[in-house]
């Protein structure tokens, strides 16, 4: 199990899922911190500057979408992990998304509340 806590970047432009979203994060004691983009651009400034362990990834971006952030993500940080979080949950994209290397797909408005659960297994590994 690695003890070292982890940095998370939250990729979403709406301020009502950055207001539950980073408040639920911080309190995981594996994290770190939390920071957030809210558009692609600013994705990619912060991907260079912190080298985050997750990011959390919307599809829907104001300057360019979620999907080709994940494919640069998957290119040029092979081990970041990539969790997508959406309300374009239909097959068409998390097929896509799941071909790109995303390593979890989840529908907003349902599985949220998974989220930290999720992240509290990538990080700390299977129970022994």
């Amino acid at each position: 199990m690695n003890q070292e806590k982890k940095v998370v970047l939250v990729v979403d432009d709406s301020i009502l899922i950055l207001e539950r979203m980073i408040p639920m994060l911080e309190e995981l004691s594996v994290i770190q911190f939390v920071v957030h983009a809210a558009n692609y651009n600013e994705a990619i400034e912060l991907l260079e500057r912190l080298t985050p362990d997750i990011v959390l990834l919307d599809i829907n971006l104001p300057d360019k979408n979620g999907i080709e952030l994940l494919r640069k993500i998957k290119k040029e940080y092979k081990k970041m992990k990539v969790f997508m979080i959406t309300n374009q949950a239909n097959d068409y994209y998390k097929d896509i998304c799941k071909k790109l290397g995303a390593d979890h797909f989840f529908d907003k408005t349902k599985d949220f509340n998974l989220i930290p659960e999720l992240l509290l297994a990538e990080f700390n590994g299977p129970a022994l």
